[in-house]
């Protein structure tokens, strides 16, 4: 709860908004003040009313964001809260930048949005951050997507832009892992820096520490020259790591040592150089189950991994498709190809599509499209053949067979042979009783969580386990739950 009573000023061309934030915020005791102007609301400001302002972005008379750094420099201590239903990725970096305390989407949570107001009236106000310069709003969109599992990424992102912190992409092939590392360096504070991203699973093992730290001449057999390294390369600005769950543990060992210590040396090289990069590391691979596994270490993890983001396929996000659509459209009549539109049957049959491919497999089947088909408009038989000839994704052809009639001791089995095969006949790390329980109980949870869309009370009962017992194996595991999803 707050402190104590506040004024709050709400600015929002939607009488209907203004009067349910009225209500809401006045039974919790704040004097509600509403306006559906600009023009009013900073003639409150300038008067030196209100605690806290809640303001929409789209206004008759002005911008919402564009009042935002007047208010702050007139009011420093002033705290924010942004709405819009320009819903964008550009809209939360912008509202974080000019010192908005937090952005909400529309529609918002009512309850959530009381939180952030209670969170707003409780911390103690700080000093404004000096605003990064402003992004373009012409500029194309990194990210596409309105949906709310991206509205999430958008504000952690916003959050993330003034920082150097560490950061963990999780997300599936095809995802767009990459495209967040890039909107981190392209609106962050390193935008004027060497963006450098690295495939370690493209680079043969032996090359790896060459690759990363570079070498100097006469290092190895080969070495001509002195080489720089991607740490070098990336020097001021941003060092993306992707795939980072198959870089192998001798790298990692070195890896860990350079986030520890803040400097390397080239292979072959003596001198330390100063490590002066933010590092953006990706996976599609369980970390944690790598972990368990002895394939990854875990103090690099937990360096790795200091704010993570999760990445949704596709298939959680279906209600993004004719947007992300509309923007391969774009993309593909920029690059030359002929203009297309999807009638709304052919949108409607990509939504029942599963998209193994995730956003990937989208964007090459648009570019298809306007490719190859003389007809201007789009239809659901196209779309229906188009998907018929899919070939099997990536991921089911790297996926291990079943064996017909193997219950599940012997898929144990099997899976226990093959692990103890990777060490080729070393053991594998202590501890291997504890790892193997965990694995067998994280799928079992998450598994049955999803049967039961989140619900703990009824997986519980399901499982035949206390729910304080259950509750405690979800945070020990680090099960997700997620509520609603069926």
């Amino acid at each position: 709860m707050s402190r104590s009573p506040a004024t709050i000023l709400v600015a929002d061309d939607d009488r209907a908004i203004r009067t349910v934030l009225q209500q809401a915020l006045g039974r919790l005791g704040h004097d509600v003040r509403t306006t559906g102007t600009a023009t009013t609301l900073w003639e409150w400001v300038k008067d030196g009313d209100g605690d806290l302002i809640i303001t929409d972005v789209v206004m008759p008379d002005e911008n919402g964001l564009d009042l935002v750094p007047r208010i702050k420099k007139l009011r420093p201590e002033m705290r924010i809260i942004v709405m819009s239903a320009q819903t964008t990725l550009l809209t939360a970096v912008k509202a974080t930048e000019r010192g908005a305390f937090e952005y909400l989407p529309k529609p918002f949570d009512l309850k959530e949005l009381v939180a952030v107001v209670n969170r707003a009236l409780a911390v103690q106000s700080e000093r404004p951050r000096s605003a990064a310069e402003a992004v373009n709003g012409e500029e194309r969109l990194p990210l596409i997507g309105r949906s709310p599992s991206m509205q999430d990424i958008y504000r952690t992102l916003a959050r993330l832009m003034a920082t150097d912190l560490s950061v963990m992409i999780n997300g599936e092939s095809g995802t767009g892992k990459e495209l967040v590392a890039r909107a981190l360096h392209d609106y962050g504070k390193r935008r004027n820096g060497p963006f450098i991203a690295v495939n370690m699973a493209a680079i043969p093992r032996e090359l790896i520490e060459s690759e990363l730290f570079g070498h100097e001449r006469g290092a190895f057999t080969g070495a001509t020259q002195r080489s720089p390294g991607k740490f070098e390369l990336a020097a001021g600005g941003t060092l993306f790591l992707d795939e980072i769950g198959d870089m192998p543990l001798e790298a990692q060992t070195r890896l860990l040592r350079v986030l520890q210590e803040g400097e390397y040396t080239t292979v072959g090289g003596r001198t330390p150089i100063r490590a002066n990069v933010r590092i953006v590391a990706a996976t599609h691979q369980d970390l944690r189950r790598a972990i368990s596994q002895g394939l990854f270490r875990e103090d690099l993890f937990y360096r790795l991994n200091v704010v993570p983001i999760r990445l949704p396929p596709l298939r959680e996000r279906l209600d993004d498709i004719p947007e992300l659509v509309n923007h391969f459209l774009a993309k593909a009549a920029a690059d030359g190809l002929p203009d297309k539109v999807l009638d709304p049957g052919a949108i409607a049959r990509l939504k029942d599509y599963r998209w193994p491919g995730n956003v990937r497999e989208l964007e090459n089947l648009v570019r298809r499209l306007a490719a190859l088909y003389a007809q201007e408009v789009i239809t659901a038989e196209v779309i229906s053949a188009e998907l018929a000839d899919m070939p099997p994704s990536d991921a089911a052809a790297v996926a291990p067979a079943v064996v017909a009639g193997e219950n599940m001791a012997d898929a144990v089995e099997r899976h226990l042979r093959d692990y103890f095969g990777t060490f080729k006949g070393t053991l594998p790390p202590p501890g291997l009783y504890d790892r193997i329980l965990a694995e067998v109980e994280r799928p079992l949870l998450s598994l049955t969580l999803a049967a039961t869309r989140g619900n703990q009370v009824k997986a519980a009962q399901l499982l035949g386990l206390n729910r304080n017992t259950l509750r405690k194996k979800i945070r020990d595991l680090d099960v997700q739950v997620v509520r609603g999803l069926r």
